[in-house]
């Protein structure tokens, strides 16, 4: 890897790349994509009015960024693996410069769904950034570099939270999405400048009918789980999508296996080590979703009810934001961590102060200090168990198959993050308590919220616990299963 490091590079490509440089620029565009995740939020309840659309049709506008995530983010780990990165990179960046200008421009609901949709293609900013690393950053670097840009996907989201609601109070809202494209070419630019591409692929040809229909299955069983609240748990579309989801997805497996380049080696995905960090990266994603879905509505519930705090949006995403901090400052420690102990001893300890957090929140829940403290003890746990998810995937899968296999770690998260929401939206609609003429969540209803975050972090530990013991190699640098330690290397 260190190789990379001198060798020329080719023609329109930055000369004698930097590690300092492609961390830097690959963790901001990590936090650019993020940021584009959480932008809409300040202005969801006034999207029916700003777009001249029904508050049923204007979900649409955060459901159409979910699902063009979960299609894009594998199918552009494999291109990326097949043609290039940083080809693929830029393209992503490109698409998140479009949607956010198509966005920007909207005043109806169309080119607002169309504008968000391509901003969700650009979700695999994160995946590939990994992979570059591993492909060009010398082996001593490697572990708290993954880490940090691990760690991007939770600061773009805590940060994003006040930096969209300030701009949404001060400034027409349509700056929100101008200022995303503005970050995207930004981000664009500098990769442009800075981050080589790799000369580590796959070749072969595209999977085109498997992308197909790995694309139908996600699309089927996410809109099941983020819209089955509304359409009814046991409504025949509900269910209609459920059983679509389970066949295609299916067939689609059996199609993986015979294919001779498959859009994904199931046969990789099926390697112990890699299987079960991906079912604990669902988890993980459940619990780390939780947080962001209890303390900003406590926080703006009024005071009267007796457990809300009153608080503005601004307010709520302030509190928020020191978690995303947190997220970043224990990334490097996560990589020691794991360089001495190994990523499964990071994940576990990880899961850990995670569920710490939300027990901690379910007893203090009164003032503005508690749901800050709360919020960075898990923020902590986030950033150790982001930063260990990369490690372990990257030691378990050939170095031409990174881009695909971090994709797929990253979606496995998604998944996990859309099912919290959708746990989380029937607890909250069943417990609730009269407030006026209004049913609003009751305090034992986000009571129970945390309770299921803490849960859902623990069957992560317990998931963990079943990964193979890692060997560690002394510079820290992951050493797969089954290939030759190198010297000096220690089993953990």
């Amino acid at each position: 890897m260190s190789d990379a490091l001198a060798r020329p590079a080719a023609t329109g490509e930055p000369a004698a790349p930097r590690p300092n440089a492609v961390v830097a620029v690959l963790a901001f565009g990590g936090i650019v994509v993020s940021l584009m995740q959480t932008l809409v939020i300040p202005i969801i309840p006034e999207l029916p009015q700003l777009l001249h659309a029904s508050a049923s049709d204007t979900v649409w506008a955060v459901t159409a960024t979910l699902l063009a995530a979960a299609v894009a983010t594998p199918v552009m780990g494999r291109l990326g693996d097949m043609y290039g990165k940083r080809r693929m990179l830029l393209l992503s960046l490109a698409m998140l410069v479009a949607g956010s200008v198509t966005a920007a421009l909207s005043d109806s609901l169309t080119p607002m769904i169309v504008g968000r949709a391509l901003q969700g293609l650009a979700s695999g900013v994160i995946p590939l950034g990994i992979s570059i690393m591993r492909d060009e950053l010398p082996a001593e670097r490697l572990g708290s570099a993954t880490a940090m840009i691990s760690a991007s996907l939770g600061v773009g989201g805590a940060l994003g939270l006040p930096a969209a609601a300030l701009i949404a109070e001060g400034l027409n809202w349509h700056m929100l999405f101008w200022v995303s494209a503005g970050l995207g070419v930004v981000a664009a630019v500098l990769v442009l400048g800075v981050v080589p591409e790799s000369e580590v692929r796959t070749g072969g040809r595209f999977d085109l009918p498997g992308a197909i229909g790995m694309a139908v299955g996600l699309v089927c069983l996410l809109l099941a789980i983020s819209k089955g609240a509304d359409w009814g748990w046991a409504g025949g579309t509900t269910l209609g999508l459920f059983a679509t989801a389970v066949v295609v997805l299916l067939a689609w497996g059996l199609f993986e296996l015979r294919v001779d380049a498959p859009l994904v080696d199931l046969r990789t995905t099926a390697r112990r080590q890699v299987l079960v960090t991906n079912l604990a990266s669902v988890a993980i994603g459940f619990a780390m979703f939780s947080m962001s879905l209890v303390i900003p509505q406590l926080l703006q519930l009024p005071e009267q009810t007796g457990y809300g705090l009153g608080r503005s949006l601004l307010t709520s995403g302030l509190v928020m934001a020191p978690s995303g901090l947190v997220m970043m400052a224990v990334a490097p420690v996560s990589a020691i961590v794991s360089r001495t102990r190994g990523p499964k001893v990071t994940l576990m300890t990880g899961a850990l102060i995670v569920a710490a957090g939300y027990g901690l929140n379910i007893v203090l829940m009164s003032q503005v200090w508690h749901f800050v403290l709360a919020s960075c003890v898990i923020g902590a746990g986030i950033g150790f168990t982001y930063g260990s998810m990369p490690a372990l995937i990257m030691s378990a899968v050939p170095a031409s198959e990174t881009g695909a296999a971090n994709s797929l770690n990253t979606l496995m998260r998604s998944i996990g993050t859309s099912t919290a929401s959708a746990v989380a939206g029937v607890v909250l609609a069943h417990m609730t308590t009269r407030f006026g003429p209004y049913a609003l969540p009751s305090e034992n209803g986000f009571r129970t919220v945390l309770a299921i975050g803490a849960g859902a972090a623990l069957l992560g530990f317990l998931v963990a616990s079943f990964i193979p013991r890692q060997r560690t190699a002394v510079l820290g640098e992951p050493v797969a299963a089954g290939e030759p330690a190198p010297a000096g290397a220690k089993v953990r």
